[in-house]
């Protein structure tokens, strides 16, 4: 279980890092293109971090941590597909400063799984 969850917390970090320079490029007006294989590796990110809440719930890494980790995935899924529909003109940016911070978040629940899954295995 231990390497089940070092490979997807790896899958996770890699994720992670592509959406941020997709999310910087989409920012500036670049690479809007894009924005479908965003989704995509969103969603994957979000499929890993349920994954390691399933091998948390094996591990018996606490309940909050795993729920929070399974909602924290549905608010990310769905700010995500519905970010361009909120809050449109001159204040949008406000949707994409909080779709970041609550993605920084679902890795921060995705790290704090790992590490209770590697010391409870």
């Amino acid at each position: 279980m231990r390497l089940t969850a070092k490979i997807v917390q790896m899958l996770i970090r890699l994720c992670f890092v592509v959406l941020l320079v997709l999310g910087v490029l989409f920012w500036s007006g670049r690479a809007l293109d894009l924005v479908n294989v965003h989704m995509l590796i969103g969603t994957i990110l979000v499929l890993g971090l349920w994954v390691m809440a399933v091998l948390g719930i094996r591990a018996r890494a606490g309940w909050g941590l795993i729920a929070m980790a399974v909602i924290g995935g549905l608010v990310v899924m769905g700010l995500g597909m519905a970010q361009t529909q909120l809050v449109p003109g001159d204040l949008h940016w406000t949707v994409r400063v909080v779709h970041l911070l609550v993605g920084v978040a679902a890795i921060g629940l995705a790290e704090q799984l790992a590490a209770r899954i590697s010391r409870a295995t």
